[in-house]
């Protein structure tokens, strides 16, 4: 029970770490997983260098980033998947207050219609068509729900070796192994968790998307657009 408590007791910590617009800014830039050196960071939140060394040391002591030096300057990136977690979910249930609220703007409108269609999150893939891979993964028995999680069928695993996705049900840790996670633009789930991380391995590896520097946006091949719709089952 007191440690249940003392648990408790984290939460305005990391509330208040999250809750200063311009940390918020320099976590949603490296939400993608990449690594970024603290200029950029200032420049994305529109902050001196100094107020943002400042915040960035907060967000290092606080466990949401961890730092690196590389020659004369330091980067920074998401602490851990925990980490990436939280921001994507704080800024989904963001979202869904904003959509509550008739003055203010709606959330899509200010999004540039690639970012909608297909963007990393972290470790695995987001937007449109992560929605409609979970939902084809579903339809054609690969995964099953199990409430907030999904488990993989035999045929599923036999499906992921056909493609050479070798993963375990097992969780990695804390780590979950099929996650459902609100898409923050769709409004639905996409898949994340080990498996979720898993297949976007397999989109670049095989060449099904191709990432863009500095944007969470990805771009689908032609490869790509056969293989969701041929292998994976994705109906546009």
């Amino acid at each position: 029970m007191a440690d249940t408590l003392n648990t408790a007791l984290n939460i305005p910590a990391v509330a208040n770490l999250m809750a200063d617009p311009a940390r918020a800014k320099m976590l949603w830039t490296l939400i993608d997983g990449t690594m970024r050196p603290a200029g950029e960071l200032a420049f994305a939140a529109n902050v001196s260098p100094q107020s943002a060394s400042a915040h960035l040391t907060k967000l290092v002591e606080g466990g949401l980033l961890l730092s690196e030096a590389q020659g004369r300057h330091r980067y920074f990136k998401i602490a851990s998947t925990e980490a990436a977690n939280l921001i994507e979910n704080m800024a989904s249930f963001g979202a869904s207050i904003q959509a509550k609220t008739p003055r203010s703007p709606p959330l899509l409108k200010t999004m540039p219609s690639q970012f909608l269609h297909a963007r990393t999150c972290y470790d695995h893939l987001a937007g449109d068509m992560a929605v409609k891979v979970l939902q084809a993964m579903l339809k054609s028995a690969w995964l099953v729900s199990e409430g907030q999680d999904f488990a993989l069928t035999p045929l599923g695993k036999e499906k992921l070796a056909a493609l050479d996705i070798e993963v375990q049900s097992e969780t990695k840790g804390r780590r979950l192994f099929a996650r459902s996670c609100v898409d923050l633009t769709q409004r639905r789930p996409h898949l994340a968790g080990v498996l979720g991380a898993a297949l976007l391995d397999l989109y670049v590896r095989d060449g099904w998307i191709l990432r863009t520097t500095q944007s969470r946006v990805v771009n689908i091949t032609p490869k790509g657009h056969d293989a969701f719709k041929y292998i994976l089952g994705v109906r546009d």
